[in-house]
């Protein structure tokens, strides 16, 4: 099959008339693209309501642990009753 032909076969798809269309079409894809947006705003509310409590529970182990402060040295007993 040649560039021509081809090219002849697509334009003669083109110029076809659409299939018709199902009259309440526009009516499911309304309700599907908002039930749609809608499940994603829940899923981006909860994530952000997950990475908050994440925040707050690191928070809240941070400061009962205190991971900064150096813990005290065990290796050498005090000097008592010298």
């Amino acid at each position: 099959m040649s560039a021509r032909d081809r090219e002849a076969a697509v334009r003669r798809m083109l110029e076809r008339t659409p299939p018709p269309v199902p009259p309440d079409l526009y009516a499911d894809v309304v309700r599907r693209g908002s039930r749609i947006l809608r499940r994603r705003t829940v899923a981006r509310r909860l994530m952000w309501l997950l990475l908050l409590a994440a925040a707050v529970a690191f928070a809240v182990w941070a400061i009962t642990a205190q991971p900064w402060v150096e813990p005290p040295s065990e290796t050498t007993p005090p000097l008592t009753g010298w």
